[in-house]
């Protein structure tokens, strides 16, 4: 048994139930978005929270404590994504990541924006031309230091 092996079973279990990640995240009493990184195994859950998605998924109690193990980050099985929606993102921050880094700086110094002090909200947004994809990330700034 590995991570792997139980993310496999999560989302074929999502699949064959026709569950949605948000009411999975509903029944742990925490965001989609972080709730799908964790079940997608990005990140660790607490004893709690893995008895919760255990109960969801039909997970052993072995299988639940694959779950509370502090996972190896980073799922992309290529440094260039070939997966056309993972790869718009690598296509964003290759044309704006200076942009983002320019204003960041000018705006709080010299730092960087935490993906451990996080959050993210995805939601739809209707607009008559097409429905539009909002994400919304907000990061708290760590400042380098000075030693």
């Amino acid at each position: 048994m590995s991570r792997m092996e139980v993310t496999e079973k999560i989302v074929a279990t999502k699949v064959a139930q026709g569950l949605k990640w948000s009411d999975v995240a509903a029944k742990v009493g925490l965001s989609k978005e972080w709730v799908t990184a964790a079940c997608l195994g990005q990140m660790t859950l607490n004893a709690e929270q893995a008895a919760v998605i255990g109960e969801i998924f039909g997970l052993t109690e072995a299988e639940q404590r694959w779950l509370m193990v502090v996972p190896y980050k980073g799922s992309l099985p290529t440094s260039v994504p070939t997966d056309p929606l993972i790869y718009r993102f690598y296509e964003l921050v290759s044309v704006y990541g200076t942009t983002f880094k320019e204003l960041i700086h000018e705006e709080f110094g010299d730092g960087i924006m935490s993906a451990i002090d996080f959050k993210m909200d995805l939601q739809r947004e209707a607009d008559p031309k097409g429905d539009r994809v909002s994400i919304t990330m907000s990061g708290k700034f760590l400042p380098y230091k000075t030693y």
